[in-house]
């Protein structure tokens, strides 16, 4: 496989060029799916959180209430430190089972992860970094996703910083204009990205 990193901070429209990618060819391993699937009801990661943060943590259906769990957490560093240890184990034993079952094959892998520079994983053939100027993206956040302002910025503050991503980047798509604008950049990019060398082989056991 063709290992490729994706991430840009909230608001950035990573999820538009991942989704572009994916019609182009591209297998995609989305964090942000697993995620919602490791804290799916049933699950232990769901038992935990719910025990870690109470019942007003579950919507009336049932499920995860997600507005009501990121209201405890974002503001409070420890609690957000709770949340992160019950979850991100979990969420890598799926990203690293999505890896594994695309290991021998020709795809290219796109590895769509928010926090992947933070991560500091460097086995990828490259870094793609969507950009955006991040007070455009305050504005998208609030107009699209009914952020209040406070939030926004207090979520980006708790990511990496937009120069900290462009030192990391390998390419960069510049998502400041129009999703049209956005999603020719991704068409441009997809050859150079089929181009990218393959992951190594895993060292066969003695």
């Amino acid at each position: 496989m063709i290992l490729i990193g994706l991430t840009g901070g909230i608001g950035s429209g990573k999820s538009t060029v991942s989704a572009r990618l994916a019609e182009l060819g591209a297998r995609v391993v989305d964090a942000d799916a697993i995620v919602r699937d490791v804290q799916a009801p049933g699950t232990e990661v769901f038992a935990a959180i719910v025990e870690r943060f109470g019942d007003d943590v579950v919507a009336e259906d049932g499920s995860l209430d997600r507005p009501a769990l990121a209201a405890k957490v974002f503001n409070d560093t420890d609690e957000l430190k709770a949340l992160n240890a019950i979850v991100h184990p979990a969420v890598g034993v799926g990203i690293a089972e999505a890896l594994a079952a695309a290991a021998e094959t020709d795809d290219v892998v796109i590895l769509d992860v928010p926090l992947l520079v933070e991560s500091g994983r460097d086995d990828m053939a490259a870094m793609v970094v969507v950009d955006l100027d991040p007070e455009i993206a305050v504005a998208r956040l609030i107009e699209h996703r009914g952020f209040t302002e406070e939030d926004a910025r207090a979520r980006m503050s708790r990511q990496a910083s937009r120069d900290e991503r462009l030192a990391k980047a390998d390419k960069v798509l510049d998502n400041n204009g129009s999703v049209e604008d956005l999603i020719a950049q991704v068409d441009a990019l997809w050859p150079w990205l089929q181009a990218q060398p393959p992951v190594p082989p895993a060292p066969e056991a003695d």
